[in-house]
């Protein structure tokens, strides 16, 4: 009886038991020191000088400023930040598909294969990937601190700057997408001369339309909440409105900028939700 019970426990442990704890306490290993040189020190929070100042600080955006001049203001400013997000995603997406179609190894005529090709393909993929990586290295603040020197204060400059970084962005992932679903109906479309477009329309975008317009989405959203940071440097939106109200201290405007910037947010999730059920 003993025997058959010892048997059972045994079966019951997960074998991945003792590897999984070894890896996590490395984990904290390592991450303990990294900790330290960030200077991490939650409980800072809830020391009682701490706790009054962030108290003192909350308490100023409140009640939220509704004067119809203000909303008037706020208007503009979030048709302007939706604006500059659409126009940069827009932007990013002409940028990013064509890069991604080009790295994407599932989509390699060269790579069916042997022939002369191959080595030209690799070099442009290589390109391609180093791009990517450019592009997406650069913050858009920074982009938007050159091109405001460019453009001037307004919009053109957080449009442009969206473009640029997002479109390293979303290239970089598009490829990781088209690359970890079933390559082979793509590999049989382009063996059978299909082109890459045919074969991406066919044969990855039917099990990858989901995630690419999920991602799409969030970028979205992550391009409107960048418009903050932006606005700081007068590109525009609701960030340069959000900068003017903290600089005059007026924490009731800001305070109904950020419940709009909530507002946004839940808009993105239902975008996100319904496209896709339309693509399920």
């Amino acid at each position: 009886m003993n025997a058959d019970r010892d048997t059972l426990a045994s079966a019951a442990r997960d074998p991945d038991t003792r590897p999984r704890l070894g890896w996590t306490l490395l984990a904290l290993v390592l991450l303990w020191p990294l900790l330290l040189l960030a200077e991490f020190r939650p409980w800072a929070l809830f020391e009682a000088n701490n706790l009054q100042v962030m108290g003192a600080f909350l308490a100023g955006f409140l009640p939220p400023a509704t004067s119809t001049e203000f909303l008037g203001l706020l208007l503009k400013a979030t048709l302007e930040t939706l604006a500059i997000a659409t126009a940069g995603i827009a932007l990013a997406l002409l940028i990013a598909i064509p890069l991604a179609i080009l790295c994407t190894r599932a989509l390699a005529v060269s790579l069916l294969g042997p022939g002369p090709g191959r080595l030209g393909g690799s070099v442009l993929r290589t390109a391609g990937h180093a791009l990517l990586t450019f592009l997406r290295a650069i913050p858009e603040i920074v982009w938007a601190l050159m091109l405001v020197r460019v453009f001037g204060l307004g919009p053109a400059a957080g449009v442009l700057a969206l473009a640029v970084t997002y479109g390293g962005m979303l290239g970089k992932v598009y490829t990781e997408i088209l690359e970890s679903t079933d390559t082979r109906p793509t590999r049989a479309l382009l063996a059978a001369g299909a082109g890459r477009c045919a074969a991406l329309t066919y044969g990855l975008l039917p099990n990858a339309a989901q995630e690419l317009t999920s991602y799409t989405v969030y970028r979205w959203e992550c391009a409107v909440r960048a418009s903050v940071i932006m606005g700081f440097v007068g590109a525009g939106g609701l960030g340069q409105l959000m900068d003017q109200s903290m600089k005059m201290l007026n924490g009731g405007e800001a305070a109904t900028i950020l419940l709009v910037f909530l507002l946004l947010v839940v808009l993105a999730d239902e975008l996100s939700a319904t496209l896709r059920r339309a693509l399920a």
